[in-house]
């Protein structure tokens, strides 16, 4: 059993991870850590203790591993602080505010012998691993171009944000999905190329990205706007011999919304036959083929699989320092862009 405690309870604690971490045996949440723990806005899980006192988190002997919940300008203080406690530490993403954070921690961690790593749940979509079964069927051939879009129409974010913010910029919230997916499955590019915007205007918010990411013969771009009324595919991957595309992305985040929970339905995040890719390809005899393409399961609790097991069972992280790192410098290379 590895038990944990929360710090934060808000949005990201109470959508993306308790319903994952609370689904799983070998998972115990004990404690959930926040200024205001009265706080109605989230239903209270029965049996966890919710407390505004810290040192009750932190030096609770029972409590393993601390994930940190907060507002990414507190990440760095936080994990400090838990690893000061002898506590392993999972981050949400942005895992830092900086390259230099990023080393400094993952460095203190090693120092202490702990774990901490970032969370990077959306390695987990379905969307992605069907893109992913696809490729390695090697019906596309040999690939040529991979195309991955994160698109909203939320014209009110933008339009009500007057001033520009590195750290709450649309790349730094959003590029970091993507940008891990990338960095995780074709690794580190060659170059990338940067086109980071603020479509209403210098100063304003950060509301546009498309980053091209090149390697010796593919290249892999992933764009996303807050402008788009009518959302670009979530996958399209062009090959030799074919393409795919995957229109909808993962339905965890649709179904955490409805409070359609994992824990009591079976079908939580599942696609239906409506959601599935289309593969179209020539096969080697020449010959035309469109099929639909069933989409793979998403579950963001393997993320919690995957540090279970390194803390626990001493098992290699699977989201490595290394494409963390990675990901935070790129994230500050292209808000740099823009100001």
């Amino acid at each position: 059993m590895l038990t944990i405690g929360y710090i934060g309870n808000g949005k990201s604690t109470n959508r993306y991870h308790l319903p994952f971490s609370l689904n799983r045996d070998h998972l115990k949440v004990k404690t959930i850590y926040a200024r205001n723990p009265d706080k109605a806005e989230w239903e209270k899980t029965p049996g966890v203790l919710y407390t505004d006192d810290i040192a009750a988190l932190m030096n609770d002997k029972e409590i393993q591993l601390i994930v940190v919940c907060t507002h990414t300008e507190s990440h760095y203080s936080y994990a400090k602080m838990a690893l000061d406690h002898g506590k392993n530490v999972l981050v949400e993403k942005p895992f830092m505010l900086t390259k230099d954070e990023a080393v400094s921690i993952f460095q203190y961690a090693k120092e202490k012998n702990l774990v901490i790593q970032c969370y990077q749940n959306r390695r987990y979509d379905s969307d992605f691993l069907t893109t992913k079964k696809v490729i390695e069927s090697g019906k596309l051939g040999d690939l040529l171009e991979v195309e991955m879009h994160y698109d909203y129409y939320r014209p009110e974010i933008p339009n009500a944000t007057s001033h520009f913010s590195k750290y709450n910029s649309y790349l730094y919230g959003h590029g970091v999905h993507t940008i891990d997916q990338v960095l995780s499955y074709f690794g580190k590019p060659d170059t990338i190329h940067y086109d980071v915007r603020q479509l209403l205007g210098s100063g304003r918010m950060n509301d546009y990205f498309d980053l091209d990411f090149y390697y010796s013969s593919l290249k892999v771009s992933i764009k996303s706007s807050f402008f788009r009324l009518k959302a670009r595919p979530s996958f399209v991957v062009y090959g030799k011999k074919g393409v795919f595309v995957k229109q909808t992305e993962d339905r965890q985040e649709e179904h955490l919304k409805l409070f359609y929970l994992p824990k009591r339905h079976a079908d939580f995040g599942i696609d239906l036959p409506q959601h599935y890719g289309i593969l179209t390809y020539l096969d080697d005899e020449g010959k035309y083929h469109e099929e639909k393409v069933v989409s793979e399961k998403g579950d963001y609790a393997r993320v919690y699989d995957d540090i279970y097991q390194a803390i626990v069972h001493g098992k290699e992280k699977v989201i490595k320092d290394e494409e963390t790192i990675t990901a935070m410098e790129i994230l500050e290379k292209g808000v740099e862009e823009c100001n």
